[in-house]
């Protein structure tokens, strides 16, 4: 699979033996190792996860036989890039630990799962306790601390230079910051928003270093979105935290990584029926499972009738659909069969922006289709759209172009 079609980036935060690598094997289906001891993970483990939607097939009545996603009896499994990164300990702003790669490496994110040890089996150094003895509240603010702490450090670095510019050169702040933060992609606007939320209207040679922190948080906040995959959620000790959790009023979701991974697996040998996200699955007919795979199948059976899934697949989705608020069209060359030009129905699935238009899908399908863009037609009416149509979800569109694609 074209690493090109993976546009949209989720990093996974988390300090050591929190579950991230068990998290990353079970969305991935990959195996790397797994060990309980810190920093498991020394450089960036980057897979293809998938998010999962309802295909329009089934609306449409025809069986498809998608490229680049899968569609199992009307599920479609759509590709993203998955990147677990290394342990953080506190102090990594300061190059504590392996505190700078991994900032460097979450810096490429489009939003950030933080793994955390909902039961409280970790200190904050990543080190195994008894189970309820860690504060996973604690982990929640140091992580979040650490980034602020690292995004306030790249504005500090040339600080008297990027005064002298905003004042002495007469560049707008915004301008002069967006420049200093380009490898996080930070973008003017969105740093004018922060500014004008925390209302930091002062000249910037005023202001302090708690300002810069301030400042450097509402731009992590708008920046790198964050959502709580609450794993070890089946440990018993969890349920005081994940209370405690409900009260701080943000997206966060129970998991077990390690039942997700047991799931696939046993999937994957043919001994289950089950799709990523089921709140159920069904064992094989004729199946005959050891007392030892019976015994492990009841406990994850146990853990789906409490949460309703292992939490791994709706973490994703909510960051994909929630967060982001992205959408999902199917792009096709021919709008009467919903073919490409090999005859494979319903051949793609692209991910992207809830305000995007028939000409942003152009250029992401292929840069010349968008140079070349001529009109769209809207597959479901055969009516031709504007290149500024402003596409919705489930959306069927074909590009009609002056170019074609390679």
């Amino acid at each position: 699979m074209s690493t090109n079609l993976l546009k949209l980036i989720i990093g996974l935060l988390g300090k050591a033996n929190v579950g991230k690598s068990t998290f990353f094997n079970a969305a991935t289906d990959s195996s790397i190792p797994i060990a309980n001891f810190p920093f498991t993970t020394i450089n960036p483990n980057i897979g293809v996860a998938f998010v999962r939607v309802n295909c329009v097939c089934k609306e449409l009545g025809v069986s498809d036989n998608p490229i680049t996603s899968q569609c199992i009896g009307g599920i479609r499994y759509i590709p993203i890039k998955l990147i677990d990164v290394a342990g953080l300990v506190p102090g990594a702003h300061s190059g504590r630990g392996l505190g700078n790669k991994f900032l460097d490496d979450a810096r490429q994110a489009d939003v950030l799962i933080h793994v955390i040890d909902v039961s409280g089996s970790t200190d904050e150094e990543g080190r195994p306790v008894n189970p309820g003895e860690g504060n996973p509240l604690f982990d929640l603010q140091f992580i979040e601390d650490e980034f602020d702490l690292w995004i306030r450090s790249l504005i500090l670095r040339d600080w008297d230079k990027i005064i002298r510019e905003s004042e002495n050169l007469k560049q707008r702040i915004e301008t002069v910051l967006s420049n200093r933060l380009s490898g996080l992609s930070i973008g003017e606007q969105l740093i004018r928003n922060s500014l004008d939320h925390i209302r930091l209207i002062k000249k910037p040679s005023e202001w302090t270093e708690e300002d810069l922190l301030i400042l450097s948080k509402q731009i992590r906040t708008r920046s790198k979105p964050i959502i709580l995959a609450a794993n070890k959620a089946d440990i018993s000790s969890s349920d005081i935290n994940i209370e405690k959790l409900k009260k701080l009023e943000r997206p966060f979701f129970p998991t077990v990584c390690e039942a997700e991974l047991l799931l696939r697996r046993a999937a994957h040998k043919n001994l289950i029926y089950y799709l990523p996200g089921d709140s159920s699955f069904e064992i094989k007919p004729h199946e005959t499972l050891s007392n030892k795979q019976n015994g492990a199948l009841e406990v994850v059976s146990s853990i789906l009738r409490k949460f309703g899934s292992t939490g791994i697949q709706q973490v994703i989705n909510h960051a994909c659909f929630e967060i982001l608020q992205n959408i999902v069209v199917y792009p096709v060359e021919d709008e009467y069969k919903f073919t490409d030009k090999k005859g494979n129905i319903l051949p793609d699935a692209r991910i992207i922006s809830n305000d995007s238009t028939a000409k942003d899908l152009a250029y992401l399908i292929h840069n010349d289709l968008g140079k070349g863009f001529l009109y769209a037609i809207d597959a479901r009416t055969k009516q031709r759209i504007g290149a500024e149509h402003e596409l919705k979800n489930g959306d069927i569109i074909k590009i009609v172009s002056t170019t074609s694609r390679n």
